[in-house]
């Protein structure tokens, strides 16, 4: 999962996924899918089949292009496998949806927002174990200024975001079992707790470390004072 052609590999299956069924597809499919799992918004088989293959390709591209013109591009050669473990998993879960878009056209009894949830929150778990590994840059991780301007707090946010991850993934799981009308609350609770912990955390840490900053620059003036001071004595 860690290398860059297997994203590649996965897009071509949706396309001859999408090519095979093609025949049997009604004239409208659904492409959307409201909170209650019921289907509000639908496009012609043509070009709606082939949605999920394309998007998956120009992720696919924009993900090998970015790291291309990141100015941290010399980073990326220690997190490079986990860069394309999380762009494949990403494009795995374009898959995903691209099934259940075709599969609910052909008439499969799927509830697909539960479907999707579940797989969002494991997505989320996953992340959250690969998170810690991901190093400075400015398109992968939890980009704020506070992280992006400090190594450190960039580490720290990082290590805090992949426990928040797995346990908003979990929650965002169990929020999927749940009767229609309180699933959407509990995996929004979920995917909060993963994503907006982090970011108000980055902030502090930055703080935390411009006052140590501050504090150490004020003793290495008062210790030159004194020395100075026991000098002219």
């Amino acid at each position: 999962m860690s290398r860059r052609w297997v994203g590649l590999v996965v897009v071509a299956g949706m396309f001859v996924l999408a090519l095979a069924v093609f025949p049997w597809l009604p004239e409208r499919i659904p492409v959307h899918w409201n909170a209650r799992g019921e289907a509000d918004g639908w496009a012609g088989r043509w070009p709606g089949a082939f949605i999920g293959p394309l998007v998956g390709l120009g992720v696919w591209v924009l993900l090998w292009l970015l790291p291309k013109i990141d100015p941290r591009r010399a980073r990326y050669e220690a997190f490079w496998g986990t860069y394309w473990l999380i762009a494949n998993l990403v494009i795995v879960f374009l898959a995903l949806l691209e099934v259940l878009m075709l599969g609910a056209a052909l008439g499969w009894g799927i509830d697909v927002t539960q479907v999707v949830l579940i797989a969002v929150g494991i997505l989320f778990v996953v992340l959250g174990r690969q998170l810690p590994r991901v190093q400075p840059n400015w398109w992968m991780g939890i980009r704020t200024p506070w992280t992006l301007e400090d190594d450190r707090v960039w580490r720290e946010t990082h290590e805090l975001a992949g426990r928040t991850f797995v346990a908003g993934g979990l929650l965002t799981v169990v929020g999927a079992l749940l009767p229609a009308e309180v699933r959407p609350w509990v995996a929004l609770a979920g995917l909060g707790l993963a994503g907006f912990v982090p970011v108000v955390y980055s902030y502090l840490a930055w703080r935390r470390r411009r006052r140590e900053g501050a504090a150490g620059r004020g003793d290495q003036r008062v210790g030159g004072s004194s020395r100075g001071a026991g000098e002219g004595g």
